[in-house]
Parts: C-alpha cells; sequence; structure tokens
C-alpha cells in the first residue's frame, strides 16, 4: 500500500449546539461542518433538503427564450433534432429532452457523435446531415458551448440552434481591458456557467439543464408534475456519473433521484439493476458509479453510446433484455481490457519510468477509449500525474490524470508546441501528438515540473479520531443522514490510534477479505474487516501486534445476529 500522510481536520463551530438544534450528535455536526456545510439554512438543507428546495429553472440565461422557440417549433411541426455526448452525462440528456419533447408532441430525433470517429461534441458533419436531412432545429446537450464555427455553419444553412451546456465557456478580450465570454451563435444558449447567468448552482451537469428546460416545458403545457419528478433518477445517474459535487442542489437531486431508481417505471433501468444483480431497494450513488454508470458508458467506449439510449428508451421485455444484457458483457469486457491496460502500463512504469515525476506511457495497442480510465488507476498506484497514450489514426492520442499539487492543463500549454490538440482543467486533460514526439512530450513535461517527494505522498483527511466507546447502532444510522456519498460529499472517516490485534485471519475465496478482533488502550474489543489482498495484508503485518487504524463504522448481520465492526480503509502497522 502507497505511505500516506493522515492528516485531521480541524475546522472550527459550536458542534453541541449544531447537534442540539438539529437532533444529531456533535460528532455527525463536526463531519457536516468538514464539508463546508455552513450556516442554519445550509445545513438545514443538507439534511433534509427536499425537490420543493430546487433552484427556479427560469434563472438560467436563455431559457425561457429557448423554452418559447421550441414551443413554436413543435406548434409548427418543423423537424427538431437532439445532439448529445457519448458519455453518460450525454446519454441521460439525450433521453430526458427527447422523452420530454415527444410528450409533448415534437417532430423530434437524436444523433450521438462516436467517440473515435467524430470525437466530443457537435461537427460540421452532423451539421450538413442535420440540414440533409430536413432538420429545421439542433439542440444540444451536454455540449454545444465552445462550437462557435460549427454554429456558424448551421446559421448558414438556415437551422435554428438551441444549446444547453454546463461546460466551462472560453473567453475573449472585451477590448476594454477584460473579458467577455465567446459564445456560438445560437438562437438561445442556456448554460448556467454563462457569467450572465442567475443561476445559484453553477456545477450542474448537462442533465440537469435539460431537465430544467422540460420542467419549464411541462409547466407550461399542464403537464403532471408527477411526469416530470418520473425523469429526476436520470437527472441523478448523471450527476453521480459526471462526477458533479453532491452538494446543495445536486445532492438533492441525487437523494431524491437514488430513492425512484428502486421503483423505476423505466423497463431498461429496472433489467439493468437485474442483469447486475443489485438490489433495487438499496441502489446507491456507489452503484451509480461503479456498476449501473460503467455500464450505460461502456457502448459509448467500444460500440456506439446509442446502445445505452435505445436500452432506456425501450418499452419490449425481450428487447430490453438483450440490449441490458449486451451493455453488461460490454462493461465486463471493458473492466478486462482496462485492467490489460492497466497491467502493460505498471510493467513499463516499473521497467523504465519509475523515477520520472510525470508518467508518460504509450501503450499502442490500448483502445483508445479507455485510455483515461487507465490513467486513474496509475495515478492512483503510484499518486504521480498520469499520461497514458494509445496509437490512433492521427498519430498518439492521450488521457492524463493529475494530482492536486499538479496543473495538468498548465504543463500541457507550456508544451503546446508539441501537440495537435488539447484541452482539459487542472485535474484532467486529453490531447493528440504525432507518434515521433512523445519521447520529446515525456522528457519536456518532467523537465518543466516542479514536484517534490512531498508532492507524491497522498493525503487522507480524518473527521474525527473517535474511540470505539463513541460507537453505537443509533450512530451508524444517524450517518446514513449525510448520504448520498459521493464527489464533494466523501464517506466520513474516523481514526484510531494504538489498537492491540489480537486476532487475524484471511477469508474468502478469492482471499481478499481480513477479519481482524481489535482491541483499545481501555481493553475494549471490536471486529473489524478489511477488504484488501489478505496475503499481501498478512505479509505487510509480519511480526506487529498493533496497529493505527482509518475505519468507518458498520453493523454486520449474520445468522439473524447483529453486531458492531469496523470497515478498516487504511492502516499503519507499528
Amino acid at each position: 500500500m502507497i505511505e500516506s500522510k493522515w492528516m485531521l481536520h480541524a475546522k472550527k463551530a459550536d458542534f453541541n449546539e449544531i447537534g442540539t438544534k438539529f437532533h444529531i450528535s456533535p460528532v455527525t455536526a463536526r463531519i457536516i461542518r468538514n464539508r463546508d456545510v455552513v450556516g442554519e439554512e445550509a445545513i438545514g438543507r443538507y439534511l433534509f433538503g427536499n425537490v420543493e428546495q430546487m433552484y427556479d429553472p427560469r434563472l438560467l440565461p436563455d431559457m425561457e427564450r429557448a423554452v418559447e422557440i421550441l414551443e413554436g417549433k413543435i406548434a409548427a411541426g418543423a423537424r427538431i433534432r437532439i445532439v448529445g455526448d457519448y458519455d453518460i452525462d450525454g446519454v441521460c440528456s439525450t433521453y430526458i429532452l427527447y422523452r420530454g419533447l415527444k410528450r409533448l408532441g415534437a417532430a423530434v430525433d437524436y444523433e450521438i457523435p462516436d467517440r473515435v470517429k467524430d470525437g466530443y461534441g457537435i461537427n460540421e458533419s452532423i451539421i450538413r446531415a442535420a440540414s440533409a436531412d430536413g432538420v429545421d432545429t439542433i439542440l444540444t446537450c451536454d455540449n454545444g458551448i465552445a462550437a462557435v464555427s460549427q454554429f456558424e455553419l448551421a446559421k448558414e444553412l438556415g437551422m435554428t440552434a438551441v444549446i444547453t451546456d454546463h461546460h466551462d465557456i472560453q473567453t475573449v478580450d472585451d477590448g476594454a481591458g477584460g473579458e467577455q465570454d465567446l459564445l456560438p451563435p445560437a438562437d438561445a444558449l442556456v448554460n448556467p456557467k454563462r457569467r450572465d447567468s442567475r443561476y445559484p448552482n453553477g456545477a450542474i451537469c448537462g442533465a440537469m439543464v435539460a431537465y430544467k428546460l422540460i420542467q419549464v416545458m411541462y409547466e407550461r403545457a399542464g403537464v403532471p408534475r408527477d411526469e416530470w419528478l418520473e425523469m429526476m433518477e436520470f437527472a441523478a445517474i448523471a450527476t453521480v456519473g459526471d462526477v458533479m459535487k453532491l452538494q446543495d442542489e445536486n445532492r438533492i437531486v441525487v437523494k431524491e433521484g437514488l430513492k425512484r431508481l428502486g421503483i423505476s417505471k423505466n423497463l431498461g433501468i429496472r433489467k439493468l439493476i437485474e442483469k447486475n444483480n443489485l438490489d433495487p431497494k438499496a441502489i446507491s450513488a456507489y452503484h451509480i458509479g461503479f456498476v449501473i454508470g460503467p455500464c450505460l458508458n461502456a457502448g459509448g467506449r467500444l460500440q456506439t453510446a446509442k446502445l445505452a439510449l435505445s436500452l432506456l428508451l425501450c418499452e419490449d421485455e425481450g428487447e430490453a433484455d438483450r440490449l441490458a444484457l449486451e451493455l453488461k458483457e460490454l462493461n465486463d469486457q471493458r473492466k478486462d481490457m482496462t485492467q490489460q491496460g492497466v497491467d502493460q502500463a505498471v510493467a513499463l512504469v516499473e521497467e523504465r519510468y519509475l523515477n520520472d515525476k510525470v508518467l508518460v506511457v504509450f501503450l499502442p495497442d490500448c483502445h483508445e477509449s479507455l485510455a483515461g480510465i487507465v490513467a486513474g488507476r496509475i495515478r492512483e498506484r503510484y499518486n504521480k500525474p498520469t499520461l497514458i497514450l494509445t496509437r490512433s489514426e492521427d498519430g498518439a492520442k492521450g488521457s492524463g490524470r493529475s494530482i492536486e499539487a499538479y496543473h495538468m492543463f498548465n504543463a500541457l500549454v507550456e508544451v503546446k508546441d508539441l501537440l495537435s490538440k488539447f484541452g482539459g482543467h487542472p485535474m484532467a486533460a486529453g490531447f493528440s501528438l504525432p507518434e515521433e514526439k512523445v519521447d520529446e512530450f515525456r522528457r519536456r513535461l518532467n523537465e518543466n515540473a516542479k514536484l517534490t517527494e512531498e508532492d507524491f505522498i497522498p493525503k487522507i483527511w480524518i473527521d474525527v479520531a473517535m474511540p470505539f466507546e463513541y460507537i453505537n447502532e443509533a450512530l451508524i444510522e444517524e450517518l446514513e443522514l449525510l448520504e448520498p456519498f459521493g464527489q464533494g460529499n466523501e464517506k466520513p472517516q474516523f481514526a484510531q490510534k494504538g489498537m492491540v490485534i489480537r486476532s487475524s485471519r484471511v477469508m474468502g475465496k478469492n482471499r481478499n477479505v481480513v477479519k481482524l478482533n481489535l482491541v483499545n488502550e481501555r481493553g475494549l474489543a471490536m471486529d473489524a474487516v478489511v477488504f484488501t489482498d489478505g496475503d499481501e495484508f498478512v505479509a505487510e503485518m509480519g511480526r506487529s501486534r498493533m496497529m493505527d487504524v482509518i475505519y468507518y463504522p458498520s453493523v454486520n448481520e449474520y445468522n439473524g445476529n447483529r453486531t458492531l465492526q469496523l470497515v478498516v480503509r487504511n492502516w499503519k502497522f507499528r
């Protein structure tokens, strides 16, 4: 296990007062403060927020204009084409718009770019094809905000353009020493990142923007509110799948959406839950992020995203069964291919690049849609910025994942003379370059990197240093109020030092579970479980009879008996 630095949150508040006010323990109050939720209104919203507290969609720029344009097109019978994206957010936002507009009587169809052939977002060939098909209006979701030249073409061809997106907006000099948004020439442009946006939450995903649009259209058309609420599960899936922060309104949508997933009326979702052997009554954000989401993404990675969309739109039992199985099998295949890529990358790093500050690994045969996942796994393993490159038609194409101390986009700007194309942000990037320049790319990134050994030590944040005596079923139940957990609302972590290891045994057919009995300095014993390579754990433990642990408390149910146990997330032997 990579050596890590344990850090204890030290944020201040009157935890007893918060606890009394909201009928929670001071421990839970401290965790909420650690998530930067401050003030009575914010705490109440965090704990008990509901659909009524979601923001007014009309605060989004151009929302009412977009709605009026689409209502006019529906009334005139004009053809509307939705152009989405191939990832989970793109698929869900396309589904929401397509189903919503169909319900309102629109003459609507959809197009989703091919990840390898088309790349991200709308392109000129998609616009020309729409024009040739007699499409009157293009409606984007989860893309379009950067497509300036593409929409200039759409306008030249006489089409109406409505953009719904959530991505960052390029800026240009406004001629007066400031900056202004560089916007495509669309008839309406709904994006919470616009500088003239009045929307309180700029960090919503593309499917949420689409969901808000349909909300207004349904309200104006008198469609029952329940029909809009039914689609909330798709905004929730996209929010988790696109790794939006589970704060503020996003948290409400995911919380409410998860409740609806268990009783979903969508045949495709029900089949996907069934094929992955999930309990519909216990779907969590984890299941979206690591089971359902990857299945919906697998089509866009290895075949076409239209597979996932076909599943969500499917109303035939047999066909839904077949599509759900196909997506699950594609995801299993994707997992195998990812593992192969990770194994190859690890071998190359260990053999050649172990001392590099920035890991640049060329895997010519890795599927280009998997480069980002492989980069993420290698970054986790070594805690170093990692860029994985694959061979494509035009040279080498890559994807990078970074660490807090390394601004990946800025690093690529410094070597942009080597790159054919690039884009990204501090923690992730995509790029392409001629294959013969890969070695120089690696050399220059490493020469430029100002990273120190300290930067490669991951920090693990502890919420509370909590002795075993505080753990009981009531606290564990109360911690469930803090769900859903995920980006921006991480699962709480507790720590205890100097545990005596009374016993340990490796369990599971794959020997990937270690059962421990730990005793604290006051003699209180507690069972603990570690999900890891059991034999490696025992070898690391050696003759140690004492350990420090970072844990989460849980209840273990076995043969009708309920016992308290710790799930150990990190450890140090003494």
